[in-house]
């Protein structure tokens, strides 16, 4: 069984959009595609994480029980897809987090982190989440991009802790379900889901997830809800490289994750 997470984002979240765009002037429209991906998800018979940001909750409220009601998880995104390195959001996180629990009447139980922002420098965060009667994480990708990632982090779930975040702490309350990674010419890279299940070809993503399974650990994947939702996703003007990043092969995401989700099992956090 491998692990389904719907980071749940309006189109002007990604961290390379928000850096070119003044987010204050902003309509809401990829949360209109909730139905679509609910019911994708009932066609597949599979059940999903959404990682939830906390603004578009209180845009929508009824989003969550849309959630719930068809048989899947809700889990903490932030409230404005912050960073967990943006400043002075460590003062701010845990006022977050409580106040998404009040959204959720407690239902939330784990947490991604946008951007993959949890490294050593925000480690700070797995505390609180610990504070909070939080159950597991799902931020370390354990190989290093040029946004995010955790070189020598485990490849398998792990007990995490602000002082270990890159191997098992028996100590620790909080489980890590680190996403999923491939090898390519002896170098780690991400390949469990965004802009690498998009671009990597199927039968490297499917090879990644054999591999996983074979030694009995889940492949953990994530994929965004406007890649699902591509229609309510406005095109903005970006340098090429981002450009390329945020938008390239949108069109065929969902297709792609079907024969995913139809080769291999997943679930939400909370069956697993």
């Amino acid at each position: 069984m491998n692990l389904l997470g719907i980071d749940f984002e309006d189109w002007f979240h990604p961290e390379l959009i928000q850096k070119t765009l003044d987010t204050t002037k902003k309509k809401h429209t990829v949360v209109d595609g909730i139905d679509k991906i609910i019911d994708w998800l009932r066609k597949n018979d599979t059940y999903a994480t959404f990682f939830m940001v906390g603004e578009l909750l209180e845009e929508k409220p009824e989003l969550l029980d849309k959630i719930l009601d068809a048989g899947h998880e809700i889990g903490f995104h932030t409230m404005t897809h912050s960073r967990l390195d943006s400043i002075n959001f460590k003062e701010k996180f845990e006022k977050e987090l409580i106040y998404f629990n009040k959204l959720t009447s407690g239902k939330s139980k784990g947490f991604r982190a946008p951007s993959f922002s949890l490294n050593s420098q925000t480690s700070w965060a797995i505390d609180i989440l610990s504070k909070n009667n939080y159950n597991y994480d799902s931020s370390i990708v354990p190989a290093k991009t040029k946004l995010y990632g955790v070189a020598n982090a485990e490849k398998k779930p792990y007990l995490i802790s602000s002082n270990s975040i890159e191997k098992n702490d028996p100590t620790s309350k909080i489980t890590e379900y680190p996403l999923l990674t491939t090898n390519i010419l002896g170098k780690s890279i991400p390949a469990g889901g965004g802009f690498y299940v998009r671009t990597l070809p199927l039968f490297l993503i499917n090879k990644a997830i054999k591999e996983q399974n074979d030694n009995s650990i889940p492949a953990t994947f994530y994929i965004h809800s406007w890649e699902l939702t591509p229609e309510y996703m406005p095109k903005i003007a970006l340098s090429f490289l981002d450009n390329f990043i945020t938008y390239h092969n949108l069109k065929n995401t969902m297709n792609k994750m079907t024969q995913i989700i139809n080769k291999f099992e997943f679930t939400s956090f909370d069956r697993y």
